[in-house]
């Protein structure tokens, strides 16, 4: 991260609340008003992770290199990304992009390898786990905040390209995030977001909508160990089930199992780890708006 009068830095940072420009003190941020923010770990923080993003924070530190294609040796991400944005490396060279939700940094590892200079931001933990798989990329074009999306510390118009996926669905209220996502686009600029679908019909991927009632109260602890040892378990049995002629779709969506057998070429310890992995996060998050 540069000093203040970087355009990577901090100098265009302000107050979520106030709009007011902010100066470094130490390891502080202060407004004319007297607001303060704290840098830490080189990290400006805007919010703590006790929100309704917490649960993300711990799934990332948990999983924190799952996803990565430089950890599988694959390019799924890399892959998802230029499918669902359309946006090429040319294209994103020396561009100053908003990454919205960056979780571990699955996504902000394709942005950097494409010679972007990334602001990736979340609300929670996972920040720190971004900045640490993302470090030996950087190279000066990565600066890390934690900060709620919906309140960012940029004036409008500060992003050439807005990124966000897997995210908007998991806010309180996804339009007015999106809405907040769009005003930090320059003029002319871009911006690529995803969100669920609300499928008309019940399979493995929307049947979590039965279960989340309960396991969005039950203590995180406590799910994230029934997932770690019923998935590895079932994750055979539900692989089966999916071969079942006509009904298999059906079977599968009887128990919560994010299998991604057939559909990702995974090593048999990549694909229980995903599997974990996602079952985790569907069925973890306070909100999920489709």
């Amino acid at each position: 991260m540069g000093d203040s009068s970087d355009r990577g830095g901090l100098g265009d940072l302000v107050s979520p609340g106030s709009g007011e420009p902010l100066t470094l003190s130490g390891d502080t941020l202060l407004s004319p008003s007297g607001e303060r923010f704290p840098v830490c770990d080189g990290i400006p923080r805007f919010v703590q992770d006790t929100g309704y993003a917490e649960s993300f924070g711990e799934q990332w530190q948990r999983w924190r290199q799952v996803q990565l294609d430089s950890a599988t040796s694959g390019s799924y991400s890399a892959e998802r990304f230029s499918a669902g944005t359309g946006w090429t490396a040319a294209e994103l060279r020396g561009e100053r992009i908003l990454e919205a939700g960056c979780g571990a940094g699955r996504f902000t590892e394709v942005l950097l390898a494409a010679g972007a200079e990334v602001t990736a931001v979340d609300a929670s933990a996972a920040i720190d786990v971004c900045a640490e798989n993302n470090a030996a990329a950087a190279a000066g074009r990565l600066r890390c905040i934690q900060a709620d999306i919906g309140a960012l510390p940029f004036a409008p118009g500060s992003f050439d390209r807005v990124f966000c996926f897997g995210v908007l669905q998991h806010t309180p209220d996804p339009r007015a995030t999106f809405l907040a996502l769009a005003a930090q686009l320059r003029p002319g600029g871009r911006i690529a977001v995803d969100c669920y679908r609300e499928l008309p019909y019940v399979d493995r991927w929307s049947a979590k909508l039965w279960w989340r009632p309960l396991t969005r109260r039950l203590p995180r602890p406590l799910l994230r160990r029934v997932v770690e040892w019923y998935v590895p378990r079932w994750l055979p049995v539900d692989t089966r089930l999916a071969r079942v002629p006509r009904v298999g779709r059906f079977l599968v969506a009887l128990v919560p199992c994010w299998n991604y057998t057939g559909l990702l070429d995974l090593t048999p310890e990549q694909l229980v780890a995903w599997a974990v992995l996602d079952t985790y996060d569907a069925l973890s998050p306070r909100y999920d708006n489709p």
